[in-house]
């Protein structure tokens, strides 16, 4: 398992890798959280949250979650923990960019995280009818 150490200095190298103007507006800033939730629709611990970002009384913040990270990939070196956290970092930064953009149609990221989750329930009801 990674250091959380080693795990927030991966995070930092990456948030460097990304334009200034990405960070506009986001007043929360970018947090790193030992926590590992599990979606409210999972049907068991198979799903864990590993970014969130969220708009919370004008407050945009993304979250890193590092127990997620920990359950899912408990034997990643440092490179492997780099290309992971990468995807997560720049998926939740397009969240935020698609939102002060003002786009919430088919091509979002909002949109194709609700088809994936629509999927992910379809599957699952499939599994337990067998």
């Amino acid at each position: 398992m990674i250091a959380l150490e080693d795990f927030r200095q991966i995070a930092e190298e990456l948030l460097d890798e990304l334009p200034q103007e990405f960070f506009r507006e986001l007043s929360g800033g970018v947090i790193i959280s030992e926590a590992a939730p599990v979606p409210s629709y999972a049907r068991g611990r198979e799903l864990y949250t590993m970014g969130q970002y969220s708009v919370i009384s004008g407050m945009r913040q993304i979250v890193l979650y590092k127990g997620s990270f920990d359950r899912t990939h408990p034997n990643a070196d440092a490179d492997e923990a780099r290309a992971i956290l990468r995807g997560v970092v720049r998926h939740e930064f397009r969240h935020h960019l698609e939102f002060l953009s003002g786009i919430h149609d088919e091509t979002s990221l909002e949109a194709q995280d609700a088809r994936e989750k629509k999927a992910y329930l379809a599957r699952s009801q499939k599994a337990e009818r067998k």
